[in-house]
């Protein structure tokens, strides 16, 4: 199974590909460390055909979950993919997560791959913002891969459905 976990910030994907990965036993990666950099590596943006070559790799290993947001340099991804989840939960519950995940990341509760500093706090809000204006974009490009798609606008969507994940074929937005 190839799966394709779709979101934006404080979306959930993250965590969602941790539970599958752990579940099914198979290997995920983020696309944050794709084009950054994996933890233990020094951190520096990826060129796109780095990117691609790493995507090319991970793929010969058979079975995979990538979760990440839209990269031109990544989108390969959605033609790959057995199955792609859309985690699209509302942006209410996307700032609060954010906010909330930036104070426990600066009281050393939390971990991440980056520098959780104010620069990087203003970055996850512009790019939240930035998708909801291009939002019909990515919702169009998403149905163009309507036969693979699972569109979870809830986590509460996602109790039950674990396992459906890896034998769901129809898009339910």
């Amino acid at each position: 199974m190839k799966l394709l976990i779709f979101g934006i910030v404080a979306s959930g994907k993250t965590t969602l590909a941790a539970k599958l990965a752990l579940k099914y036993n198979i290997p995920h990666y983020e696309g944050d460390c794709i084009a950054y950099g994996f933890p233990g590596e020094e951190r520096y943006k990826r060129t796109d055909s780095q990117q691609q070559s790493i995507i090319s790799e991970i793929d010969e290993k058979g079975q995979w979950i990538i979760e990440g947001t839209y990269r031109e340099s990544q989108k390969c991804l959605f033609e790959m993919a057995d199955v792609i989840v859309f985690l699209d939960i509302p942006l209410s519950v996307r700032l609060a997560r954010i906010l909330t995940r930036h104070i426990k990341q600066r009281l050393g509760i939390e971990s991440c791959n980056y520098t959780p500093n104010l620069k990087m706090l203003k970055a996850m809000l512009k790019w939240t913002y930035c998708f909801e204006k291009k939002r019909d974009m990515y919702e169009k490009m998403l149905l163009d891969h309507g036969n693979k798609l699972i569109w979870v606008k809830s986590h509460k969507e996602l109790e039950g459905e674990l396992p459906l994940i890896f034998i769901k074929r129809g898009g339910n937005k």
